[in-house]
């Protein structure tokens, strides 16, 4: 038997096979290779954990909201969101697989390469059809929500977060680019600034906001809402930080040498940049060969110089601070019950 869970995820699916369906037809009408690509799209949108749709759906559910197929259409259009912004962030790093798998730039290099073109006109054209992917998926995130059934207020509402959404990842990726190719190393605010504004936002503050929103909340709870998953979706970030380097791969699915090669720009390297053992871990970091040895002596230089303590420290307190958002009086007793475990799960990652 179907938990609740599945089964909304479920009606999430649905909606987005219908949207592709349909682009796929119009695509095909163009021609055969712009139906590809929505083919191609499509594959590198299922497979994820739904967990935008699923903060949507809870926060409406929570809330009283009824209409499970409105509910279940504006998850979606958050689930292309993520889609795009995954798609146009590969092309940013330059990163032709994702999971283990080809991604859409990937999809279309090797299939160049294959018929024998030079890799640099090959990837060349994967990071083109990746960007118009993204903006296929961008567009779609909106014209999911200007189908909906609700009042007009409603609607024009939920574009708005939306539009927010996208305003600020836009700005967050930017940030992450140019503190990357930086000189001197960001400080710690500046991190957590660029991790709210990339991903915090889209991932937790607007699914909760178009849940509340759909729902016909108070302006109280959907602020309240903004507030929370701005602290919670800051504390995943930096959960994100510290498995980068000392989670356990088997665990996690994710190399431990990956973010110290690139050279990441995390609050761990934020931190001891300001500290007197940055002169034994800076040689290191953006080292494209490290090494396992290597990568274990800046582990420990992160330890010691206190950067671990302070990541971790940084997480509770903002975990904190979401609970109590949590425990204001226009927060519902159902709501409340239903964002709590989020916490938890959260926290979990690190512990």
């Amino acid at each position: 038997m179907k938990t609740s869970n599945e089964a909304r995820s479920e009606e999430v699916d649905a909606v987005l096979d219908d949207f592709f369906s349909l682009a796929k037809r119009r695509a095909n009408a163009v021609s055969q290779r712009y139906g590809d690509l929505w083919e191609v799209l499509e594959r590198n949108s299922v497979g994820g954990k739904r967990f935008r749709p699923r903060l949507v759906i809870a926060a409406y559910e929570a809330l009283g909201g009824e209409d499970r197929e409105a509910c279940a259409r504006v998850g979606a259009a958050f689930e292309l969101l993520h889609t795009a912004l995954i798609v146009h962030d590969d092309v940013i790093d330059r990163d032709f697989s994702r999971r283990g798998i080809p991604n859409v730039s990937g999809s279309y290099r090797d299939e160049a390469t294959t018929a024998g073109i030079s890799t640099p006109q090959a990837e060349h054209r994967g990071m083109s059809a990746a960007v118009i992917a993204g903006d296929l998926a961008l567009s779609g995130a909106s014209r999911l929500l200007l189908g909906l059934t609700c009042d007009e207020v409603c609607k024009s509402r939920l574009l708005d977060i939306l539009d927010e959404a996208i305003f600020a990842s836009a700005g967050g990726e930017l940030l992450d680019v140019e503190l990357s190719l930086a000189p001197e190393v960001p400080t710690v605010a500046e991190v957590l600034d660029m991790e709210r504004a990339k991903t915090a936002v889209y991932s937790f503050e607007a699914p909760l906001m178009a849940g509340a929103v759909l729902a016909g909340a108070d302006a109280a709870v959907v602020d309240s809402l903004e507030e929370f998953g701005r602290e919670v979706g800051i504390a995943y970030q930096i959960v994100d930080d510290l498995l980068g380097v000392f989670g356990d791969e088997e665990a996690t699915g994710k190399t431990t040498l990956g973010d110290l090669r690139e050279g990441k720009r995390t609050v761990l390297v934020a931190y001891a940049a300001a500290t007197d053992d940055w002169f034994a871990i800076r040689p290191f970091i953006g080292k494209s060969d490290l090494t396992v040895a290597e990568a274990e002596h800046v582990r420990a230089r992160l330890v010691s110089c206190g950067a671990r303590d302070l990541a971790e420290r940084l997480i509770d307190e903002h975990a904190s601070r979401g609970l109590a958002v949590l425990g204001r009086p226009e927060i519902p007793d159902d709501l409340r019950q239903v964002l709590t475990p989020i916490v938890e799960t959260v926290l979990a990652r690190v512990r």
